[in-house]
């Protein structure tokens, strides 16, 4: 290697090794494309980006905040109103502190780790009989996007008074 091209890789492989030296980047951490185009792919038809994104509900999803969070509520009689939650791997108002045990969980049983019950309007009992691999690929996808700050507002009790839209579901009369 000649003199020059060395000077000229010398601060670029000094930080490979302090990365992979400090565990910042480890060949195993690397999530794997396929599975990640997968996990979109998935997320994608499962339609996780309409009660999910930001705008998406007015026919205008905010791509800048993909997955943050929605601005809109599901109200649920008896149950109250729910918003669609943040799932980018933001630590503090996303899934980025959770496990993704605890991601697989909430997926296929709508339990969050705090131990709360998701909303019906979750169509978690359609997801109880995910697959490993697809729950896995669900997973390498979303920590794979860019972390968006931002919590929801809610949820909202049956008698408590949501602070932005909301859809209500009705049930028909007896």
């Amino acid at each position: 290697m000649s003199s020059t091209i060395g000077r000229a890789l010398r601060p670029v492989l000094l930080s490979c090794i302090l990365l992979s030296a400090t565990g910042a980047v480890q060949a195993q951490d690397r999530p794997n494309p396929d599975k990640v185009a997968r996990g979109a792919y998935l997320v994608g038809i499962l339609g996780c980006g309409d009660c999910h994104t930001a705008g998406a509900m007015a026919g205008r999803p905010d791509t800048a905040r993909l997955l943050g969070g929605s601005d809109v509520g599901w109200q649920v009689p008896g149950l109250g109103t729910f918003v669609g939650p943040n799932l980018t791997p933001d630590r503090d108002t996303g899934l980025g502190a959770w496990t993704d045990a605890e991601i697989v969980k909430a997926l296929r049983t709508g339990v969050r780790p705090d131990g709360r019950q998701l909303a019906p309007v979750m169509p978690y009992m359609g997801y109880s009989r995910m697959t490993d691999a697809d729950a896995g690929a669900i997973i390498a996808y979303l920590r794979s996007l860019t972390p968006v700050s931002g919590a929801v507002p809610g949820p909202f009790g049956p008698t408590e008074k949501p602070t932005l839209p909301y859809f209500a579901l009705t049930m028909p009369g007896k």
